[in-house]
């Protein structure tokens, strides 16, 4: 099986459940299209990703699971912040309120391709301009999108509600991955 990204955070979820896998992360066009929702571009981001690994001589005979991870809140894409500012930035923005953390996950088998979307909402406690800057100082947000790990020491300080997947907030759900394979 081959896991189209380089993400730490997948890589570990996708071994931990058992899978063996090799990594070979797709380069792919990440532009947003004209009207494209956030959870329209995460599919067609892993689907993309998926489909350029899947094409590979090497991937025929594969199994390739691919996902991408983005924060969205109001309808807007938060990507990973390019410097300190911006992750501030974002952290304001996502201070008290409730935002969905959405998962594209496209599997390829054999020629047959399974793409979902898993949304969950996460809500964060109000958060002052000082406990901002202090997660922000400490470098865990600078290469999460929407500027936060939930599962980093910092990250777990900020939610106060979580409603759907904890895993697809990590990076990946792991759970409707593995029933995804299974119905492979």
């Amino acid at each position: 099986m081959i896991l189209a990204s380089q993400s730490p955070r997948r890589i570990e979820l996708m071994r931990e459940a058992g899978y063996d896998i090799q990594i070979v992360p797709a380069d792919i066009d990440e532009t947003p299209r004209a009207g494209e929702s956030p959870f329209e571009l995460v599919e067609r981001l892993a689907c993309a990703k998926a489909t350029a690994i899947a094409a590979l001589p090497f991937a025929a005979s594969q199994i390739v699971v691919a996902a991408d991870t983005i924060v969205a809140i109001d309808n807007k894409k938060l990507g990973k912040p390019h410097d300190t500012d911006e992750a501030c930035a974002m952290l304001r923005d996502l201070s008290g309120r409730t935002h969905q953390v959405a998962t594209g996950v496209c599997i390829i088998s054999e020629g047959t391709r399974r793409s979902f979307v898993e949304v969950t909402d996460v809500t964060f406690y109000e958060l002052s301009d000082a406990e901002i800057e202090a997660y922000v100082a400490s470098g865990e947000p600078m290469d999460k999108a929407g500027a936060y790990g939930i599962q980093g020491v910092g990250g777990r300080m900020l939610v106060r509600a979580i409603n759907g997947d904890f895993y697809n907030v990590v990076g990946l759900p792991i759970a409707h991955v593995k029933r995804a394979l299974g119905a492979l």
